[in-house]
């Protein structure tokens, strides 16, 4: 059985939680509306359902509904186990006094709440006293025990709150807030990570860096410090693309990435030079290849309308939120998109399917079936082969 200690993961991602679960085959991630409904993680062999932030993509509920699989316990009492139910008293023993319960007519649950953490009993309205809706109100022949348990951070569940991460999940490492572009093909990054007072107390740390297309690996190094990985490139099927000479020249070294994932950010380097010739942003939406490999990049980005009625609304406003349509409605793109199946020399297959690429200017634009932007690339035209 799972012994699963009451404490919020303020912060915790689906990739931090895969590591702490060693999530396998079990597990179903369920993603309908990325956007305007929960991101949810079914632990199937746990019983335990787990509810992100859609925006955030941070732990926002932990949801117990099968409580034969768990072992229970607050402060060292054991209030669910083979030998020990949930019912009403059990919990009021091991939780102590809290306020009456909610009945909820549309479900027939009674719903009994603590700070961070409900239970949830089924009952009809019979067995509810009104003018005092509490435990000891319910008949005690066949008392109902709890089928679901939610865990959150605030007071109750319709008032749930996201604090801040707690600075001891930064991991010294760095941070997106913010990303916006440049018109000198460049990026300004909003960063932050864990910093020190001068009290020796860890304190959160605000950075602001530039860095753009042409700087050298060693100026990215030193602006964004060492990248989570250094990825070289195996193959380059545009290879054929290139004269005879540049494709022999070109076998020899291979062009490379620096990989910040927790920035939502790749950066592409040239082999010959070592300058960046291209930035990839990444927005981690649920049913992309890449998907819980990067942070989402929040990034911000005024393009010049092409098709417009309207004198004032002379540009549009790209985030990692805007949707393809609305994008291209806009904008003069390219009729006809790549199509990209991304799948790797170790596994074949692309469980998640194809994308498409719209290239606009100095921008390609890899969008989902549904709309969404997956990732951003930024280039210069000269590195266009």
């Amino acid at each position: 059985m799972l012994m699963l200690v009451f404490k919020i993961l303020s912060g915790a991602s689906p990739g931090y939680l895969r590591d702490l679960f060693a999530l396998g085959p079990s597990t179903r991630l369920r993603h309908t509306n990325p956007l305007s409904k929960d991101l949810e993680l079914n632990l199937t062999q746990d019983g335990i359902r787990l509810k992100f932030d859609p925006i955030t993509q941070r732990l926002k509920i932990i949801e117990i509904y099968n409580l034969k699989l768990v072992r229970l316990k607050y402060c060292g009492l054991i209030f669910n186990s083979d030998d020990v139910f949930p019912s009403m008293e059990q919990i009021e023993h091991s939780f102590g006094a809290t306020l009456p319960g909610l009945y909820s007519p549309s479900t027939d649950d009674y719903i009994l709440y603590f700070r961070g953490v409900s239970f949830y009993f089924p009952v009809t309205k019979c067995q509810v006293e009104w003018e005092h809706s509490r435990a000891s109100n319910v008949p005690t022949t066949s008392p109902p025990c709890a089928y679901l348990v939610t865990i959150y951070r605030g007071t109750t569940e319709s008032s749930l709150e996201l604090s801040p991460m707690p600075l001891k999940q930064y991991g010294r490492e760095v941070y997106l807030e913010g990303a916006s572009f440049l018109h000198n093909h460049s990026l300004t990054l909003q960063l932050y990570t864990e910093g020190i007072s001068r009290w020796s107390e860890a304190k959160r740390e605000s950075i602001k860096r530039t860095i753009s297309l042409g700087d050298k690996a060693q100026v990215i190094a030193t602006m964004l410090g060492a990248p989570n990985r250094i990825f070289f490139k195996s193959e380059d099927k545009m290879r054929i693309h290139s004269p005879s000479l540049d494709r022999h020249t070109a076998i020899r070294r291979s062009d490379y990435f620096f990989n910040y994932f927790t920035l939502g950010l790749d950066i592409l380097f040239d082999a010959k030079c070592h300058k960046a010739k291209k930035f990839i942003l990444h927005t981690n939406y649920p049913g992309h290849y890449n998907f819980n490999i990067y942070h989402r990049c929040e990034f911000l980005l005024n393009l010049p309308v092409d098709n417009c009625d309207d004198l004032d609304a002379n540009t549009i406003q790209v985030t990692a939120y805007t949707k393809w349509d609305r994008i291209s409605e806009r904008l003069k793109v390219s009729p006809k998109p790549v199509v990209l199946n991304r799948a790797s020399s170790i596994n074949t297959k692309n469980l998640f399917g194809a994308t498409l690429c719209y290239g606009y200017r100095d921008f390609i634009f890899e969008i989902m079936p549904n709309q969404h932007i997956a990732s951003l690339t930024i280039y210069k035209g000269d590195y266009v082969y």
